[in-house]
């Protein structure tokens, strides 16, 4: 359980101000130094990721911040804003409170920012061993149904009330495991993976989005083929019968699309990711934008890992070079990876999002929302791949929904090429 992917952790981030205890918490909770502790105000410079497994809420990942009311100095600002922008990754959220007063101005911005936001939260009264919980601030609590929990980082004392806590706060169906393509199986029938070896794989080993589906597909009772792209007719005349699905890692789309008969579903690792981390109605949508593209338009590829790319790598070039060629265009290429993506998106005319493997779907659709909200349209990797070789509509064949809005935005067949 402890490779679980960070993508399928359930992300609990702990806010506050400076000195309230969030770094004490994380380790007592951690039973581990984590987290280093200081009573120096802003220790914590950036967002610490702690994964582990927490029962009975299974894999976890605590995000311990910076104090949100750092703004002595400009770089004491910038921590603060990195605070705030770990919301974009939570699927709950505990807010350090001092037992003895209520919340100041900082700590109600918070309260505020996780209502807008829709994210659950709880109060942590810290530091219980050093004073009692103020009869208003539990009356204040109470009055705006804010669950929280007295906990002593020192003594232990709450710590088994707190993970009780969390059980509440994680989201309806969190407890399930989450499918990336079983609902597309059939027990005891053949899956094809089409998964090429090149620089981007690691050296004997599969990227994690094939080792994800080669899990999903045994958890639901079918079998994996897993091939190359060069062997695929060789593999089709040795099956007895045909897969239910085939599944092309996005570089090899046209190639796989032009050996798998159309019998045969066919769709791309990065497409599953797009339904199951984000929405790939959205993503279809936004594959329509390609074909308005124009001279000067601003396009942003967004990667969610910080990988050093590699040679004729997939997002920096790759996808660059097919927008071109199938454009025509003389577009203007911004690229970020990790969390360095912009606050405002709206100078851009599209946004390419990768398949987002190590993101949960909280922040993948944190960055939908941001996009649609700036009027900005958003696809990922897989779906734009498709879109640039002309096989979208196959792809998304075993989607209707997503299929239908994409003909909506004016893609697909009938639609006047670039």
């Amino acid at each position: 359980m402890q490779n679980t992917p960070r993508g399928l952790r359930f992300h609990i981030g702990l806010f506050g101000r400076r000195n309230a205890g969030k770094s004490s918490l994380l380790n007592a909770i951690a039973g581990q130094d984590v987290s280093i502790v200081s009573p120096v105000p802003g220790t914590t410079a950036d967002p610490v990721n702690k994964a582990m497994e927490l029962p009975p809420l299974g894999p976890v990942l605590f995000i311990d911040t910076a104090g949100l009311d750092d703004d002595e100095a400009s770089i004491g600002a910038l921590r603060a804003d990195r605070s705030l922008k770990a919301l974009d990754r939570c699927d709950a959220a505990l807010v350090l409170l001092a037992p003895d007063r209520l919340p100041d101005e900082t700590e109600e911005l918070l309260f505020r920012k996780l209502h807008e936001k829709n994210i659950p939260a709880a109060a942590v009264l810290a530091k219980a061993d050093l004073a009692a919980p103020s009869p208003d601030l539990i009356a204040l609590l109470k009055s705006r149904d804010i669950p929280f929990v007295s906990v002593s980082a020192q003594t232990g004392a709450g710590l088994s009330e707190l993970r009780g806590l969390l059980i509440r706060l994680a989201p309806e169906g969190f407890l399930d495991s989450m499918s990336m393509l079983g609902d597309l199986t059939e027990p005891a029938r053949p899956v094809l993976l089409i998964t090429p070896v090149d620089k981007e794989a690691p050296r004997g080993r599969l990227i994690l989005p094939q080792v994800q589906a080669i899990r999903d597909v045994l958890d639901h009772r079918a079998w994996c083929v897993v091939t190359q792209e060069d062997l695929i007719p060789r593999v089709l005349e040795g099956l007895s019968s045909p897969p239910v699905l085939a599944v092309t890692d996005s570089q090899v789309f046209a190639a796989a699309s032009s050996m798998v008969p159309p019998s045969i579903p066919l769709t791309s690792f990065s497409i599953l990711l797009a339904r199951m981390k984000g929405d790939l109605t959205i993503c279809a949508e936004g594959a329509a934008a390609i074909r308005r593209l124009r001279d000067g338009a601003r396009i942003l590829i967004a990667e969610a890992c910080t990988h050093h790319p590699v040679s004729d790598d997939i997002g920096r070039e790759k996808i660059p070079r097919w927008l071109r060629e199938k454009t025509g265009a003389a577009l203007d290429l911004t690229f970020a990876q990790g969390q360095d993506f912009p606050a405002d998106p709206s100078g851009f005319d599209l946004v390419i999002h990768c398949g987002a493997c190590t993101f949960n779907r909280r922040a993948v659709l944190s960055r939908i929302h941001l996009c649609r909200e700036r009027g900005v349209p958003f696809t990922n990797y897989g779906v734009c791949i498709a879109e640039l070789h002309g096989i979208l509509e196959r792809a998304l064949a075993p989607f209707p929904s997503a299929l239908a809005a994409y003909r909506k935005a004016g893609g697909g067949v009938g639609t006047d090429e670039l």
